[in-house]
């Protein structure tokens, strides 16, 4: 997570390169894990930047033509250390002012890939790319900031005892 949002200030001065937050829940022998890339849209091509131990679960070369395309790439990667993807979600462009207090949507997508078909998800992500590149969607909080702070919601995502790498589902 830490990292998404300091890759993200290293882009911040590329104007023409648009960042994003994806976050995977994956299972794995009994465990669920949360995984965190920044992902990069430039010139009509989808890429992330990341941080893993393995290789293909962190940066993807700005080549895929669709965000679906990205996604699908990360779920084939995550199937060769048998884990499972259960649900994807992407949040809106980070702003790109380096001053900005504009709180990070971290899913304003989510999507239970576990439970949909192929066609479906392709559907929606493409769905979502689309207003996104056409800037439609735009962050819940910036509607009313103070109604999302009363109700006592953390602006970021919930953090949980356990070490950031490894949660444990709560059945």
């Amino acid at each position: 997570c830490l990292h998404a949002v300091h890759t993200s200030y290293l882009t911040n001065g590329q104007p023409s390169v648009e960042r994003f937050p994806i976050s995977f829940k994956t299972h794995f022998s009994g465990n669920c894990f949360h995984h965190v890339v920044l992902g990069i849209y430039c010139n009509g091509r989808y890429g992330s930047l990341g941080m893993s131990r393995r290789s293909d679960l962190m940066d993807k070369p700005l080549t895929y033509r669709t965000l679906s395309d990205l996604i699908f790439e990360f779920e084939d990667s995550y199937k060769k250390y048998l884990h499972s993807v259960k649900k994807v979600k992407i949040g809106l462009y980070v702003p790109h002012e380096p001053h900005s207090f504009q709180p990070i949507e971290w899913k304003q997508l989510v999507l239970n890939v576990s439970k949909m078909m192929r066609t479906e998800v392709r559907k929606e992500l493409e769905k979502f790319a689309r207003d996104m590149r056409m800037k439609i969607l735009k962050p819940s909080s910036a509607h009313s900031p103070m109604k999302e702070r009363s109700r006592g919601k953390s602006l970021s995502p919930h953090r949980r005892q356990a070490s950031p790498q490894r949660r444990v589902c709560r059945r």
